[in-house]
């Protein structure tokens, strides 16, 4: 009997067990090596090879440095540093490769203004068609997360940012609505958090909110992209509205991502890098699981 989604996504939060795996002789290489499919890189110039890669393959790429749950303002202000590195070393063409963030990586938590104040930095550091797109995180971040996003979009700076939509939350019509109303791209995905109240349950419910939202945005017109693997909800809403964004992540179903490009279906993969990879790494082994 294998182990259960909810049990392994418990497991990508625990600092105990990555300590234990990477104690174990040999744990840390052989999670790498399970891992390496789906990230960048460990250090930025091979995260940069990875987006040539892809480049050339016909794909635009959002970058995102690994990290979450920082609490000590100088942390996030390094994190922020490290931002400001990737952002003046990414390919001249500003569309192709676009940021990827999450603002719990910024110090969200240790203080809204001040995490505001460091995105605010890296969008006004990007050129004309480069965003940086904030990341999905629990339903207990999903306000100040908003928050903060359309704080920095009044600075004049919305064409350089994304916020992601989690069609279970029952939020998200609001959250979409509201980006949407102040120019932000939206991306929309499906919500990766067991969450214990707010949500709809993985399965259908959630299929529905995605493709209503989807449909939603679509004749909305504004900027926004479908980040989903589910072929059933991704050509649904290609059938219906043409030509889309669609967004993927690393390692996941390449061979999808290449026959969209061959469509002519504009694709955007998620290149995340850097040390801290592991968590990120679990939550895809628990993706890959049943509930």
């Amino acid at each position: 009997m294998g182990v259960s989604r909810s049990v392994l996504l418990h497991l990508a939060t625990s600092d105990d067990f990555e300590r234990a795996v990477r104690r174990t002789p040999g744990g840390a290489r052989a999670a790498w090596r399970a891992a390496s499919r789906y990230v960048g890189g460990r250090t930025l110039d091979a995260a940069l090879q990875t987006i040539g890669g892809l480049q050339a393959d016909g794909h635009r790429v959002s970058v995102d440095l690994f990290g979450e749950r920082v609490t000590d303002p100088a942390r996030a202000d390094g994190v922020l540093a490290g931002y400001r590195e990737l952002a003046a070393r990414l390919p001249a063409q500003p569309e192709e490769a676009w940021l990827s963030v999450d603002l719990s990586h910024l110090a969200v938590t240790a203080g809204a203004a001040a995490a505001a104040d460091r995105l605010a930095v890296i969008a006004e550091s990007l050129p004309p068609g480069r965003r940086i797109q904030v990341g999905a995180e629990d339903a207990a971040h999903a306000e100040v997360v908003r928050a903060c996003v359309l704080d920095v979009a009044a600075r004049g700076l919305a064409d350089r940012l994304g916020a992601t939509v989690q069609a279970n939350l029952w939020r998200a019509s609001a959250d979409a609505e509201a980006f949407g109303d102040a120019g932000v791209h939206v991306r929309l995905v499906k919500g990766a958090y067991l969450e214990s109240a707010g949500s709809h349950p993985h399965g259908e419910a959630t299929d529905m909110s995605f493709l209503r939202l989807g449909f939603g945005l679509a004749e909305r017109g504004g900027p926004w992209s479908a980040a989903t693997h589910d072929g059933r909800m991704r050509e649904a809403l290609l059938l219906a509205h043409g030509e889309i964004d669609v967004e993927q992540l690393l390692g996941v179903r390449p061979d999808v991502v290449d026959q969209l490009r061959d469509r002519g279906v504009p694709t955007r993969v998620y290149v995340p890098f850097g040390g801290e990879w592991f968590r990120y790494w679990m939550r895809r082994v628990a993706e890959s699981r049943g509930a």
